[in-house]
C-alpha cells in the first residue's frame, strides 16, 4: 500500500435544527398555549487513532467528510432528533491542524484516542421557550446554528524512539536491518530509500526502542531539494537522533564537510530538533585503515564540535552495532515521554463558536417582550376616561 503521510480534507459539522412554531389543538380547550417543540443538536466530527492503519491514503482521494443535521422540531412539544457524529479513523501519531488559521487542533498518539475537530451546530428554541407572564402565545421561535467548517491538515508522524540522519548512502537502511527484523530496499545509487521505515530493536528483560529511517537528506534540503526535507516531520517525536556518517564516501567527497551539511540541513528545519541528544556514528569502517579512519573521525568533531557519544560500526557485518543498541536501551530509560502531556495541551487550546447562544436568544426574546408589555401599560393610560383632578372629598348637596 502506498504512504501517504500527508493530507487535506474538509469537515463540516452538521447544523442544528430550527425550532418549531406550534399551539396545542384539542376539543374543549380553546386556548392551548404554545407547544412548539426545540430542534435537535447538529452531529459533531471526531478523529479516532487506529492502530490497525498505518497511512493516510483513505483521504487523499475522499476529503469531504460532513456530519448529519439535526431535525426540526415539531408539535407537541416534540424535540427533533440529534444528528450523527461523523467518525474518521486515522493511525496513531495523526497530527490534526486548522490550515486557515493554523491552530494545532490535537495529536493522536494512542490507540482510540479521540479529537473533536467541528462542533456541530446548536439547536433552535420552540415558541414554548419564548412564553412568559406578559406573552402568552408567543410567535418567536430561533434557528439552529450552523455547524463549524474546518478545512484540517492531518500530518501522519511516525512514533519512533530514534531516528537516523545522513546523506543518501551513508547506510541508514543497511544498519536498520542489522539491528532489527525490518527489511528495507538497499542498493548502491542515492535515495533508495523513498519512504520512512520502521523497525523495532529488541533487548534483553524484554527492553525494546523503535527505530526510524528517513530519506537521506542533501545540501538545500531545508529548502526543498530532495526527499528528506519532506520527512523531516517524523523525527520530531524522536527521543535520540544518530547521525550516520560515512567514513569513506564512494564520491571522494569530505565526511567532515558532509557532517556539517546535515548540521545546517536540521537547523535551517527546526532549531528545537537540532537541540535533540545527537550521537554520532561512522559506518563502513572496514574500508579504510584504523590510523586514518580515527583521523576523520577526529575532522569530523571538530568541524561539528561534538560533545556527544561516539561510535565506529561496520553496519554490514553488524561489528559494533550491538553495543550502540544496548546504549541507547540504557538512554532511554532515563529519558520520559512527553506525547500525553504535549497532546492534553494543544487539546485544550481548542475553543468552539456557539457557546452563549441560547442564553443570548432567550435574553432577547424576554426583552423585547418586557418592552411589548411596557408599551401596553402606557397605551391604558393615555386611555384614562376619569378626567377629574380633585383628590379630595366629594361632597353632594341635596334640596328638601
Amino acid at each position: 500500500m502506498k504512504f501517504v503521510d500527508e493530507v487535506q480534507i474538509r469537515v463540516d459539522a452538521g447544523d442544528g435544527g430550527n425550532g418549531c412554531v406550534s399551539f396545542r389543538r384539542e376539543k374543549y380547550i380553546p386556548n392551548g398555549g404554545p407547544d412548539g417543540g426545540d430542534g435537535g443538536d447538529g452531529g459533531d466530527v471526531y478523529l479516532i487513532a487506529d492502530e490497525n492503519l498505518n497511512t493516510l491514503i483513505d483521504y487523499r482521494f475522499e476529503r469531504f467528510h460532513a456530519a448529519e443535521r439535526g431535525e426540526n422540531g415539531q408539535s407537541a412539544n416534540c424535540t427533533g432528533r440529534r444528528g450523527k457524529d461523523k467518525i474518521l479513523r486515522v493511525p496513531v501519531g495523526t497530527r490534526a491542524t486548522d490550515e486557515d488559521t493554523g491552530e494545532l487542533l490535537g495529536d493522536l498518539t494512542h490507540h482510540e484516542q479521540k479529537l473533536l475537530v467541528a462542533k456541530g451546530g446548536f439547536h433552535g428554541l420552540g415558541n414554548t421557550r419564548f412564553k412568559s407572564s406578559v406573552n402568552r402565545a408567543p410567535r418567536q421561535k430561533s434557528n439552529g446554528t450552523p455547524g463549524e467548517v474546518r478545512t484540517l491538515k492531518l500530518e501522519l508522524l511516525l512514533l519512533a524512539d530514534v531516528g537516523m540522519l545522513g546523506l543518501p548512502n551513508a547506510g541508514k537502511s543497511t544498519f536498520i536491518r542489522a539491528v532489527s527484523a525490518a527489511r528495507p530496499k538497499v542498493a548502491d545509487y542515492p535515495f533508495t530509500t523513498l519512504v520512512p521505515n520502521l523497525g523495532v530493536v529488541r533487548g534483553e528483560n524484554s527492553r525494546s526502542f523503535v527505530i526510524a529511517d528517513i530519506p537521506g537528506l542533501i545540501e538545500g534540503a531545508a529548502e526543498g531539494a530532495g526527499l528528506g526535507i519532506r520527512f523531516l516531520k517524523h523525527l520530531e517525536r524522536c527521543r535520540v537522533l544518530i547521525h550516520l556518517v560515512d567514513i569513506c564516501p564512494v564520491d571522494g567527497s569530505d565526511p567532515a564537510e558532509n557532517a556539517v551539511t546535515i548540521v545546517k540541513e536540521l537547523e535551517k528545519y527546526s532549531p528545537e530538533l537540532a537541540g535533540k541528544p545527537r550521537w554520532l556514528v561512522f559506518n563502513k569502517m572496514d574500508l579504510i585503515l584504523e590510523e586514518e579512519a580515527q583521523e576523520v573521525m577526529d575532522r569530523v568533531k571538530a568541524a561539528l564540535n561534538h560533545e556527544g557519544p561516539v561510535y565506529a560500526i561496520t553496519a554490514i557485518s553488524k561489528e559494533g552495532t550491538k553495543k550502540v543498541c544496548y546504549d541507547i536501551l540504557d538512554l532511554l530509560d532515563t529519558m520520559p515521554r512527553q506525547l500525553a502531556e504535549d497532546a492534553k495541551d494543544a487539546i485544550e487550546k481548542v475553543e468552539f463558536k456557539w457557546d452563549d447562544y441560547h442564553k443570548n436568544q432567550l435574553a432577547k426574546a424576554e426583552a423585547e417582550a418586557l418592552a411589548a408589555s411596557l408599551a401596553f401599560d402606557e397605551g391604558l393610560d393615555d386611555d384614562d376616561w376619569d378626567d377629574d383632578e380633585d383628590d379630595g372629598v366629594e361632597v353632594i348637596y341635596v334640596r328638601d
